[in-house]
């Protein structure tokens, strides 16, 4: 196993570490490292920082990188579990690193890159794939009718709109995708951020594109390729149902939904 050898960067004004506080403990972060660039092979770096148990993993991350490491790479933004931007593998689970407490993972931590994409550097993970795929499902609100008079909102009921309350709630942080084993097994499979994004419109009922959208998802790569482990759902750091989404959109499909024509996918039977 590597070690950091790497020289301390100098503290920023302000932020000293923390040493010889109360409360404070020992935490070892074991952190995938890999710089394509001059590195044959990944590899894991340990690094011991001190830590409140209400710090995030994110602090931790932040101390090594501040402090032991500043060659350490990895993405974060809003820090309040938003964004979306630092989704990571925490002890072997898809989770964001600002939403996890030291005091939930323990004094030996494991950090890794989502899988499923390649690692341009560290944590950091080439999403362009994933964002493609979002786009193919048209995330967006389309209908021709006219906007309401006097710049008035679009209006709709309590009921329409708890349709797909859920699914607005979506922050493209990827963890539902990268844990999911048919995205593992087939890169071309659109995932589970796609369909939920795609869902939040289906059911929208401002919206007139859901029967594209839905002849977008009858497909190999499209709901279909979904075997319902729940990976998806437990992975999100939202807590949206994303399963149950997503057979809402394959009866969506099945019953004809808005008048589309309905195909039978590969691989389902009927009996």
């Amino acid at each position: 196993m590597a070690a950091s050898t790497a020289q301390a960067r100098p503290a920023p004004r302000g932020a000293a570490p923390r040493a010889n506080v109360a409360g404070l403990r020992n935490v070892t972060l074991r952190i995938f490292r890999f710089n394509p660039d001059v590195d044959a092979k990944p590899s894991y770096h340990e690094y011991t920082v001190q830590a409140d148990p209400t710090d995030r993993v994110l602090d931790a991350l932040n101390t090594v990188k501040w402090y032991q490491d500043g060659t350490l790479t990895y993405r974060r933004s809003c820090a309040h579990g938003v964004c979306g931007s630092d989704a990571m593998r925490i002890n072997g689970v898809n989770r964001l690193a600002c939403k996890v407490l030291i005091k939930d993972v323990g004094d030996h931590v494991t950090i890794e890159p989502l899988m499923g994409f390649k690692v341009i550097k560290d944590m950091v993970v080439d999403m362009e794939g994933f964002f493609a795929q979002y786009r193919s499902v048209l995330p967006f609100l389309v209908t021709d009718a006219a906007p309401p008079a006097g710049g008035r909102e679009r209006i709709q009921s309590v009921a329409d709109r708890e349709k797909f309350d859920d699914t607005t709630k979506c922050i493209l942080c990827a963890a539902c995708t990268t844990s999911c084993p048919s995205f593992w097994a087939d890169e071309n499979f659109v995932g589970p951020a796609a369909i939920v994004n795609a869902h939040r419109f289906i059911f929208d009922s401002r919206d007139e594109a859901s029967g594209e959208r839905l002849e977008i998802l009858n497909d190999r790569e499209g709901v279909w390729r979904c075997r319902t482990i729940f990976n998806c759902t437990e992975a999100c750091p939202r807590e949206i149902r994303i399963t149950k989404a997503i057979g809402e959109v394959k009866k969506a499909i099945l019953k004809g939904s808005r008048d589309i024509a309905v195909r039978q996918p590969v691989g389902v039977h009927h009996g």
